[in-house]
């Protein structure tokens, strides 16, 4: 557990100093600052979820959301805490350092910020951020790992 734990902390730190710098860049560049063809640096906060479903919930919105993500982390550190792969608690350890990274947003901005956009010509992929990622990689991992290893027997199984 202590291995995901060290992610967790490590993801949310790089998110929560990435989206420092990024809106330090920002205030001194302007947005949307191009870096590619097909990606800009933006500011832009989220009050609610992926792609900013649920955005017109209010102070109350805000509130539901942060607490949703709390239980859905004491839940993700309850599987790393039990979980015998260590792959799984690394991955779970993304999931849990991204979503923490969001409520700590959400805490002090009132709303996420989001500054990755990724776009072809007008068509924009919503923008979002570092802890964004580290929540779908991890998601992606387990996933994978659920795929390879389902034909396994776990520890957990055995020692029933």
């Amino acid at each position: 557990m202590i291995l995901g734990l060290f992610v967790a902390l490590a993801a949310f730190v790089a998110d929560q100093l990435s989206k420092f710098y990024v809106f330090q860049f920002v205030m001194e560049n302007g947005s949307p600052y191009k870096v590619f063809d097909c990606f800009n640096i933006v500011s832009a906060f989220n009050k609610g979820v992926s792609f900013s479903m649920f955005d017109n919930g209010g102070n109350a919105g805000r509130v539901i959301l942060i607490v949703f993500a709390l239980a859905v982390v004491a839940f993700l550190l309850h599987w790393m805490k039990t979980e015998v792969s260590r792959f799984v608690q690394v991955s779970l350890g993304f999931i849990v350092g991204g979503a923490l990274g969001n409520v700590a947003d959400r805490l002090r901005m009132g709303a996420v910020y989001d500054f990755l956009d990724f776009h072809y010509g007008a068509y924009h992929w919503p923008a979002f951020n570092l802890a964004d990622t580290f929540i779908c990689v991890g998601a992606c991992l387990i996933i994978l790992h659920a795929m390879f290893n389902r034909n396994k027997i776990s520890l957990k199984e055995i020692n029933k």
